[in-house]
C-alpha cells in the first residue's frame, strides 16, 4: 500500500473523533484533494470520505458491544457529531439502531454465560 495512504489511515485510526475532511487529509500527505481522493480509492477500495466512515462505525459497534458509554457519547466518541445521522448511519450498516444493536448483543452475551454455566 502507498504510505501516503498508510499514514492518513494510521492519523484516522488514532484520531478517530478529530472533524477530518478530504482536504485536511490530503494536506497531510501532500497531495492536492483530487490527487488525493484518486490514491485513496486506488489503494483501499474506497473513497476517504467512506473509508472514514466505516471506520467509525466500526468503532462505534465494537464500543456499544464493550463499553457502557450512551449511544450519544460513543457517536461523539468516534467523531460523528450528528446523532440523526449516526442512527441512520449505523442501521444501514448493521440493520438496526445502536441501541437495538446493544440490546441484542447484550442478550446473546447473557445467553452464551448460561450455557457456559450449564456445562
Amino acid at each position: 500500500m502507498d504510505r501516503r495512504v498508510e499514514l492518513v489511515i494510521t492519523r484516522i485510526k488514532h484520531e478517530t473523533a478529530v472533524a477530518w475532511d478530504t482536504p485536511t487529509l490530503a494536506a497531510l500527505v501532500n497531495l492536492s484533494p483530487s490527487r488525493f481522493r484518486h490514491l485513496f480509492k486506488q489503494e483501499t477500495g474506497k473513497g476517504p470520505a467512506q473509508y472514514l466512515k466505516e471506520f467509525r462505525l466500526r468503532k462505534a459497534e465494537k464500543m456499544l458491544r464493550t463499553t457502557f458509554l450512551t449511544v450519544k457519547q460513543v457517536a461523539k466518541q468516534v467523531g460523528i457529531r450528528s446523532n440523526a445521522h449516526f442512527v441512520h448511519d449505523f442501521r444501514k450498516m448493521y440493520g438496526m439502531t445502536p441501541t437495538a444493536y446493544r440490546r441484542t448483543t447484550f442478550r446473546m452475551m447473557q445467553k452464551r454465560k448460561r450455557r457456559k454455566k450449564k456445562h
